[in-house]
């Protein structure tokens, strides 16, 4: 559950909040002193070198601004944005960073930060290099992290332990494990339960019932809070490309014409549009948002879900617990058996896979059974296979800011459909994850997160 949602700041998870968890790792691996050269004295200069994707869109994704604020020791979850500029400010004029149980440690932004452009390190796009060296120039300490979606953060060993399968998964006492949307529903079937019920039962099992009713609380107020925000903001949103906040107007004239009666049937998908675009732009802008299941894709379910609760006229606030269980049960077999990265896999993995969450999410709490919820899951990803990343300017706002907004209309759809049916369908889930992910592999780099080909470099000469 916390993994699929977590609160962060933007632009992005896997350029922004991956490379600041990446920072904060490598001073704990300082202090502990793993890995470190013992022929060499402690360390005194730090410089971090940032590879493929997060070369090519870093400075779009503030990742060089990132990679500084996790070696000033700040998380995601708890930066405090003005704070953080103050921060910022003085390694600037200082160069050095101070934390207890290390010594002083010579860092300028400005030059020991690297964009490396000859191409991706060998385990994952989205790479980055840290190195401390002692004052001689000895290195001391070098870590090679990838952000693989959605926030997460591993280190070179991590990620080759893990497709070696030589680091076995956490062993807990989850009473239902399952590994694939076929095993996940014949624990439905057999138990009479629904996805959410045994979502929270293992849930439960890991972070007891308070802690995960009280988590489900704060990932909604998050997502809601951040939503808030975006339709009441107002300007043009930073890096360039001098996008103007839309999400404010759209919605103080939607409130305008509620209760006419000359609006069109289809002012609901307007409504739905601009909840999905006011997180995205609050997104853009770096505000504090929810990975869902990555932050450039942070608006569909939130729009989905409060589409739900203002709109569904069988909406129920007791069942937001339920529709973020089942998002997220949808999110984890994805990353689990594909990808959720754009740099991996398109954004195919990233609105199309929350797409899918949003979809059973809603499917789930308008009353459907586990086989609607899975086949609405699945009409959403299909409808995203192939989908490409290609920000402009190496920035989350064009397309991204519409396009969840068009993924959350496609959710509500997919529901709509799931439920009109009996659950039966000819795609399953399963096989539709497992199409994205070799659509993924088989999608030209400059069509993945580099902003090297599609929109990215088709912009208006004016």
């Amino acid at each position: 559950m916390f993994d699929v949602f977590k609160i962060g700041v933007g632009p992005s998870s896997s350029h922004t909040m991956g490379p600041m968890s990446a920072g904060l790792r490598f001073l704990d691996m300082l202090r502990s002193g793993a890995g470190r050269v013992d022929t060499f004295g402690p360390p005194a200069r730090l410089r971090a070198t940032l590879y493929g994707s997060l070369a090519f869109t870093g400075k779009g994704h503030a990742s060089d601004r990132a990679v500084a604020l996790g070696l000033l020791g700040i998380t995601p979850a708890a930066l405090n944005p003005d704070l953080a500029e103050v921060q910022l400010q003085s390694l600037a004029s200082e160069r050095c960073l101070q934390h207890d149980g290390l010594p002083t440690l010579a860092f300028d932004p400005e030059c020991d930060i690297v964009f490396n452009y000859n191409g991706p390190l060998p385990g994952h796009p989205n790479g980055l290099l840290l190195e401390a060296f002692d004052a001689k120039g000895g290195l001391v300490l070098r870590s090679v992290f990838y952000s693989i979606g959605g926030g997460f953060v591993v280190t070179e060993e991590e990620l080759e332990a893990s497709r070696d399968g030589s680091i076995a998964e956490e062993d807990t006492d989850c009473p239902y494990p399952y590994g694939s949307a076929g095993e996940m529903l014949q624990i439905c079937r057999q138990t009479g339960k629904s996805i959410a019920q045994i979502t929270r039962e293992n849930e439960h099992a890991v972070h007891g019932q308070t802690g995960l009713d009280d988590g489900l609380r704060a990932i909604w107020q998050a997502m809601n809070s951040c939503m808030e925000r975006g339709l009441k903001g107002e300007g043009i949103l930073p890096g360039g490309l001098k996008v103007r906040r839309r999400a404010g107007p759209i919605h103080h004239a939607l409130l305008e014409e509620t209760g006419k009666n000359d609006a069109q049937p289809h002012v609901v998908n307007d409504w739905i549009s601009v909840y999905a675009m006011a997180v995205n732009e609050e997104n853009a802008a770096g505000g504090r948002v929810v990975t869902a299941p990555t932050n450039g894709a942070a608006g569909v379910v939130p729009a989905v879900l409060r589409y739900y609760l203002d709109h569904c006229i069988t909406a129920d606030r007791n069942k937001i617990g339920d529709f973020l269980l089942t998002a997220a049960a949808i999110g984890a077999l994805i990353k689990r058996n594909a990808s959720i990265s754009g740099a991996e896999v398109g954004c195919q993995g990233e609105v199309g896979s929350a797409s899918a969450m949003a979809a059973a999410g809603l499917c789930a709490v308008l009353g459907g059974t586990p086989t609607q919820v899975e086949n609405a899951a699945e009409i959403a990803l299909e409808h995203h296979l192939g989908m490409t990343c290609d920000p402009a300017g190496g920035l989350v706002q064009v397309p991204c800011i519409e396009r969840n907004g068009l993924g959350a209309i496609k959710a509500v759809a997919a529901a709509s459909l799931a439920l009109r049916g009996d659950g039966t369908h000819f795609m399953p889930l399963d096989n539709c994850v497992e199409t994205m992910r070799q659509t993924g592999l088989e999608m030209s780099e400059k069509y993945k997160e580099t902003s090297l080909g599609g929109l990215a470099v088709n912009l208006p000469e004016c």
